[in-house]
Protein backbone atom coordinates (compact mmCIF):
# COMPACT_ATOMS: atom_id res chain seq x y z
CA UNK A 1 0.00 0.00 0.00
CA UNK A 2 1.38 3.41 -1.02
CA UNK A 3 2.36 5.79 1.75
CA UNK A 4 -0.15 8.63 2.24
CA UNK A 5 1.55 12.01 2.59
CA UNK A 6 -0.13 14.72 4.69
CA UNK A 7 0.37 17.88 2.63
CA UNK A 8 -1.55 19.96 5.18
CA UNK A 9 1.49 19.82 7.46
CA UNK A 10 5.12 20.84 6.78
CA UNK A 11 7.52 18.05 5.86
CA UNK A 12 9.62 18.55 8.99
CA UNK A 13 8.71 18.76 12.68
CA UNK A 14 7.79 22.39 13.38
CA UNK A 15 8.25 21.86 17.10
CA UNK A 16 12.04 22.02 16.64
CA UNK A 17 14.16 24.89 15.35
CA UNK A 18 15.97 22.65 12.82
CA UNK A 19 12.66 21.40 11.45
CA UNK A 20 11.42 24.97 11.01
CA UNK A 21 14.74 26.07 9.46
CA UNK A 22 14.58 23.29 6.83
CA UNK A 23 10.98 24.27 6.10
CA UNK A 24 11.75 27.96 5.63
CA UNK A 25 14.93 27.41 3.60
CA UNK A 26 12.66 25.87 0.95
CA UNK A 27 9.82 28.37 1.46
CA UNK A 28 12.04 31.45 1.12
CA UNK A 29 14.36 30.07 -1.57
CA UNK A 30 15.18 33.12 -3.78
CA UNK A 31 14.94 30.91 -6.90
CA UNK A 32 11.19 30.57 -6.23
CA UNK A 33 10.86 34.31 -6.89
CA UNK A 34 11.77 33.71 -10.54
CA UNK A 35 9.44 30.72 -11.05
CA UNK A 36 7.03 31.14 -13.96
CA UNK A 37 3.27 31.48 -13.41
CA UNK A 38 2.79 28.29 -15.43
CA UNK A 39 4.97 26.26 -13.04
CA UNK A 40 3.23 27.74 -10.00
CA UNK A 41 -0.20 26.89 -11.40
CA UNK A 42 1.01 23.37 -12.19
CA UNK A 43 2.28 22.98 -8.60
CA UNK A 44 -1.13 24.10 -7.31
CA UNK A 45 -2.89 21.61 -9.58
CA UNK A 46 -0.68 18.76 -8.36
CA UNK A 47 -1.15 19.67 -4.68
CA UNK A 48 -4.94 20.07 -5.02
CA UNK A 49 -5.22 16.80 -6.94
CA UNK A 50 -3.23 14.85 -4.34
CA UNK A 51 -5.17 16.37 -1.46
CA UNK A 52 -8.40 15.29 -3.14
CA UNK A 53 -7.44 11.79 -4.32
CA UNK A 54 -4.45 10.76 -2.14
CA UNK A 55 -3.07 9.18 -5.34
CA UNK A 56 0.45 10.05 -6.51
CA UNK A 57 0.22 11.94 -9.85
CA UNK A 58 1.83 10.24 -12.87
CA UNK A 59 5.57 10.88 -13.04
CA UNK A 60 5.76 11.99 -9.40
CA UNK A 61 7.37 10.41 -6.36
CA UNK A 62 7.53 11.64 -2.75
CA UNK A 63 10.44 14.02 -3.41
CA UNK A 64 8.79 15.60 -6.44
CA UNK A 65 5.48 15.92 -4.62
CA UNK A 66 7.12 17.76 -1.71
CA UNK A 67 8.99 20.00 -4.17
CA UNK A 68 5.65 20.93 -5.75
CA UNK A 69 4.14 21.52 -2.31
CA UNK A 70 6.91 23.92 -1.25
CA UNK A 71 6.70 25.75 -4.56
CA UNK A 72 2.96 26.05 -3.95
CA UNK A 73 3.50 27.26 -0.36
CA UNK A 74 5.98 29.91 -1.51
CA UNK A 75 3.39 31.58 -3.76
CA UNK A 76 -0.08 30.92 -2.30
CA UNK A 77 -1.41 32.41 0.96
CA UNK A 78 -1.95 29.75 3.67
CA UNK A 79 -5.28 31.22 4.84
CA UNK A 80 -6.92 32.58 1.68
CA UNK A 81 -5.37 30.19 -0.84
CA UNK A 82 -4.88 33.12 -3.23
CA UNK A 83 -1.73 33.59 -5.28
CA UNK A 84 0.31 36.31 -3.57
CA UNK A 85 1.82 39.37 -5.25
CA UNK A 86 5.25 38.31 -6.54
CA UNK A 87 7.30 40.96 -4.71
CA UNK A 88 5.28 40.34 -1.54
CA UNK A 89 6.31 36.70 -1.27
CA UNK A 90 8.98 35.70 1.23
CA UNK A 91 11.06 34.34 -1.68
CA UNK A 92 11.44 37.98 -2.78
CA UNK A 93 13.07 39.01 0.50
CA UNK A 94 16.66 38.19 -0.48
CA UNK A 95 16.73 39.60 -4.04
CA UNK A 96 14.63 42.71 -3.28
CA UNK A 97 16.24 43.54 0.05
CA UNK A 98 19.73 43.02 -1.38
CA UNK A 99 19.05 45.86 -3.80
CA UNK A 100 17.26 48.07 -1.25
CA UNK A 101 19.63 47.49 1.68
CA UNK A 102 22.70 47.89 -0.51
CA UNK A 103 21.42 51.28 -1.69
CA UNK A 104 20.34 52.36 1.81
CA UNK A 105 23.78 51.76 3.33
CA UNK A 106 25.57 53.23 0.31
CA UNK A 107 23.51 56.40 -0.23
CA UNK A 108 23.02 57.50 3.38
CA UNK A 109 24.69 60.94 3.32
CA UNK A 110 22.15 63.24 1.63
CA UNK A 111 18.58 63.95 2.72
CA UNK A 112 17.03 63.30 -0.75
CA UNK A 113 18.76 59.88 -0.90
CA UNK A 114 17.62 59.01 2.63
CA UNK A 115 14.04 60.03 1.87
CA UNK A 116 13.89 58.11 -1.42
CA UNK A 117 15.39 54.84 -0.19
CA UNK A 118 13.50 54.85 3.12
CA UNK A 119 10.27 55.49 1.20
CA UNK A 120 11.15 52.75 -1.30
CA UNK A 121 12.02 50.34 1.50
CA UNK A 122 8.85 51.02 3.47
CA UNK A 123 6.70 50.75 0.36
CA UNK A 124 8.22 47.34 -0.32
CA UNK A 125 7.78 46.36 3.34
CA UNK A 126 4.16 47.50 3.23
CA UNK A 127 3.52 45.17 0.29
CA UNK A 128 5.27 42.28 2.09
CA UNK A 129 3.46 42.91 5.38
CA UNK A 130 0.06 43.11 3.71
CA UNK A 131 0.74 40.07 1.51
CA UNK A 132 1.85 37.93 4.49
CA UNK A 133 -0.84 39.06 6.90
CA UNK A 134 -2.61 36.49 9.03
CA UNK A 135 -6.26 35.61 8.51
CA UNK A 136 -8.66 35.85 5.61
CA UNK A 137 -10.55 39.08 6.37
CA UNK A 138 -10.48 41.81 3.72
CA UNK A 139 -9.15 45.30 4.47
CA UNK A 140 -10.78 48.39 2.98
CA UNK A 141 -8.89 50.59 0.51
CA UNK A 142 -9.28 53.57 2.87
CA UNK A 143 -7.83 51.63 5.80
CA UNK A 144 -5.02 50.27 3.63
CA UNK A 145 -4.09 53.75 2.37
CA UNK A 146 -4.14 55.24 5.88
CA UNK A 147 -1.94 52.40 7.14
CA UNK A 148 0.53 52.89 4.30
CA UNK A 149 0.81 56.65 4.86
CA UNK A 150 1.38 56.19 8.61
CA UNK A 151 3.92 53.42 8.05
CA UNK A 152 5.98 55.40 5.53
CA UNK A 153 5.69 58.63 7.52
CA UNK A 154 6.86 57.00 10.72
CA UNK A 155 9.80 55.31 9.00
CA UNK A 156 10.93 58.48 7.22
CA UNK A 157 10.64 60.53 10.42
CA UNK A 158 12.71 57.97 12.32
CA UNK A 159 15.46 57.89 9.66
CA UNK A 160 15.73 61.67 9.29
CA UNK A 161 15.75 62.23 13.05
CA UNK A 162 18.52 59.67 13.62
CA UNK A 163 20.55 61.00 10.70
CA UNK A 164 20.43 64.52 12.16
CA UNK A 165 21.84 63.21 15.45
CA UNK A 166 24.90 61.47 14.00
CA UNK A 167 26.16 64.19 11.64
CA UNK A 168 29.08 65.08 13.90
CA UNK A 169 29.86 61.54 15.02
CA UNK A 170 32.25 59.00 13.52
CA UNK A 171 31.28 57.77 10.01
CA UNK A 172 30.49 54.29 11.32
CA UNK A 173 27.54 55.68 13.33
CA UNK A 174 26.10 57.31 10.22
CA UNK A 175 26.48 54.02 8.35
CA UNK A 176 24.38 52.29 11.03
CA UNK A 177 21.49 54.79 10.84
CA UNK A 178 19.64 52.77 8.15
CA UNK A 179 19.53 49.74 10.47
CA UNK A 180 18.29 51.77 13.43
CA UNK A 181 15.63 53.35 11.20
CA UNK A 182 14.56 49.93 9.90
CA UNK A 183 14.19 48.62 13.48
CA UNK A 184 11.97 51.53 14.46
CA UNK A 185 10.05 51.37 11.19
CA UNK A 186 9.28 47.66 11.61
CA UNK A 187 7.34 48.38 14.78
CA UNK A 188 5.33 50.97 12.84
CA UNK A 189 4.96 49.41 9.41
CA UNK A 190 3.97 45.86 10.35
CA UNK A 191 1.21 46.77 12.86
CA UNK A 192 -0.12 49.48 10.54
CA UNK A 193 -0.28 47.25 7.45
CA UNK A 194 -1.94 44.56 9.56
CA UNK A 195 -4.19 46.98 11.42
CA UNK A 196 -7.26 45.00 10.40
CA UNK A 197 -5.99 42.15 12.59
CA UNK A 198 -5.25 44.51 15.48
CA UNK A 199 -8.77 45.95 15.30
CA UNK A 200 -10.76 42.80 14.46
CA UNK A 201 -8.54 39.90 15.48
CA UNK A 202 -7.04 36.93 13.65
CA UNK A 203 -8.67 33.48 13.36
CA UNK A 204 -7.82 31.00 16.11
CA UNK A 205 -8.42 27.25 15.97
CA UNK A 206 -8.33 24.19 18.16
CA UNK A 207 -5.33 21.88 17.53
CA UNK A 208 -7.77 19.71 15.53
CA UNK A 209 -8.59 22.61 13.19
CA UNK A 210 -12.00 23.76 14.49
CA UNK A 211 -12.36 27.53 14.12
CA UNK A 212 -13.18 29.19 17.45
CA UNK A 213 -13.31 32.86 16.48
CA UNK A 214 -11.11 35.92 15.95
CA UNK A 215 -8.62 36.95 18.64
CA UNK A 216 -7.12 40.42 19.01
CA UNK A 217 -4.63 39.11 21.57
CA UNK A 218 -3.37 36.44 19.13
CA UNK A 219 -3.09 39.10 16.41
CA UNK A 220 -1.01 41.43 18.60
CA UNK A 221 1.20 38.54 19.77
CA UNK A 222 1.77 37.31 16.22
CA UNK A 223 2.61 40.79 14.93
CA UNK A 224 5.14 41.32 17.74
CA UNK A 225 6.84 37.99 16.92
CA UNK A 226 7.01 38.93 13.23
CA UNK A 227 8.63 42.28 14.16
CA UNK A 228 11.34 40.43 16.10
CA UNK A 229 11.98 38.05 13.20
CA UNK A 230 12.21 40.89 10.65
CA UNK A 231 14.75 42.77 12.77
CA UNK A 232 16.78 39.56 13.01
CA UNK A 233 16.75 39.26 9.21
CA UNK A 234 18.07 42.80 8.79
CA UNK A 235 20.61 42.71 11.64
CA UNK A 236 23.61 40.94 10.01
CA UNK A 237 23.44 42.64 6.62
CA UNK A 238 22.79 46.14 7.95
CA UNK A 239 25.31 46.08 10.80
CA UNK A 240 28.17 43.73 9.84
CA UNK A 241 28.28 45.02 6.25
CA UNK A 242 28.73 48.72 7.23
CA UNK A 243 31.34 47.77 9.84
CA UNK A 244 33.36 45.75 7.31
CA UNK A 245 32.95 48.51 4.70
CA UNK A 246 34.06 51.18 7.17
CA UNK A 247 37.09 49.07 8.10
CA UNK A 248 37.93 48.48 4.43
CA UNK A 249 37.59 52.17 3.58
CA UNK A 250 40.05 53.13 6.32
CA UNK A 251 42.43 50.41 5.10
CA UNK A 252 42.23 51.64 1.52
CA UNK A 253 40.51 48.59 0.01
CA UNK A 254 38.45 50.73 -2.35
CA UNK A 255 41.01 53.46 -3.08
CA UNK A 256 41.84 52.24 -6.59
CA UNK A 257 38.21 51.40 -7.51
CA UNK A 258 35.86 53.60 -5.46
CA UNK A 259 32.82 52.36 -7.40
CA UNK A 260 33.43 48.84 -6.08
CA UNK A 261 32.02 49.80 -2.66
CA UNK A 262 28.40 49.31 -3.71
CA UNK A 263 28.74 45.85 -5.33
CA UNK A 264 30.91 44.77 -2.39
CA UNK A 265 28.21 45.79 0.08
CA UNK A 266 25.42 44.25 -2.01
CA UNK A 267 27.31 40.94 -2.16
CA UNK A 268 27.64 40.83 1.64
CA UNK A 269 23.99 41.83 2.10
CA UNK A 270 22.80 39.24 -0.45
CA UNK A 271 24.65 36.37 1.22
CA UNK A 272 23.43 37.53 4.64
CA UNK A 273 19.78 37.78 3.59
CA UNK A 274 19.79 34.43 1.79
CA UNK A 275 21.01 32.74 4.98
CA UNK A 276 19.26 34.74 7.68
CA UNK A 277 15.81 35.18 6.13
CA UNK A 278 14.88 31.50 6.64
CA UNK A 279 16.86 31.25 9.88
CA UNK A 280 14.91 34.16 11.39
CA UNK A 281 11.56 33.01 10.00
CA UNK A 282 12.27 29.79 11.90
CA UNK A 283 12.70 31.47 15.31
CA UNK A 284 8.95 31.11 15.98
CA UNK A 285 6.45 28.60 14.63
CA UNK A 286 4.24 30.05 11.89
CA UNK A 287 1.31 28.03 13.22
CA UNK A 288 1.74 29.47 16.71
CA UNK A 289 0.11 28.39 19.94
CA UNK A 290 -1.49 30.52 22.64
CA UNK A 291 -2.67 29.28 26.08
CA UNK A 292 -6.44 29.50 26.58
CA UNK A 293 -6.01 31.56 29.77
CA UNK A 294 -4.32 34.34 27.74
CA UNK A 295 -7.13 34.58 25.16
CA UNK A 296 -9.82 37.24 24.82
CA UNK A 297 -12.59 36.78 27.37
CA UNK A 298 -15.33 36.08 24.80
CA UNK A 299 -13.25 33.29 23.25
CA UNK A 300 -12.54 31.77 26.66
CA UNK A 301 -16.29 31.40 27.15
CA UNK A 302 -16.69 29.70 23.75
CA UNK A 303 -13.89 27.26 24.53
CA UNK A 304 -15.34 26.43 27.96
CA UNK A 305 -18.71 25.62 26.35
CA UNK A 306 -17.59 23.83 23.17
CA UNK A 307 -14.02 22.62 23.76
CA UNK A 308 -13.54 22.31 27.54
CA UNK A 309 -10.63 19.89 27.17
CA UNK A 310 -8.45 22.30 25.15
CA UNK A 311 -5.56 24.06 26.93
CA UNK A 312 -4.30 26.13 23.98
CA UNK A 313 -5.34 27.40 20.57
CA UNK A 314 -3.46 27.71 17.25
CA UNK A 315 -3.22 30.62 14.82
CA UNK A 316 -1.17 31.70 11.81
CA UNK A 317 1.09 34.50 13.05
CA UNK A 318 1.96 35.50 9.47
CA UNK A 319 5.42 36.20 8.13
Amino acid sequence: MAKVIDLDKPRWDQGTYMGRAKHFFLMTNPLNFFTSEKRLDEAKRIVDEYRRTKVMPPGYDEEKLWAAKYLYDSAFHPDTGEKMTRIGRMSAQAPMNTLITGCMITFYKTTPAIVFWQWFNQTFNAVVNYTNRSGDAAISTQQLLASYVCACGGALGTALYLNSKVKHMKPIFARLVPFAAVCGANFINIPMMRSNEVLNGTPVFTPQGDRIGDSKIAARTGIFLVCISRIGMALPGMTVTPIITDYGTRRGWFKRYPMSVMPFQMLLVGVSLTLFTPMCCAIFEQNSKLPVEKLDEDLKDIIKRKFPEETHVCYNKGL
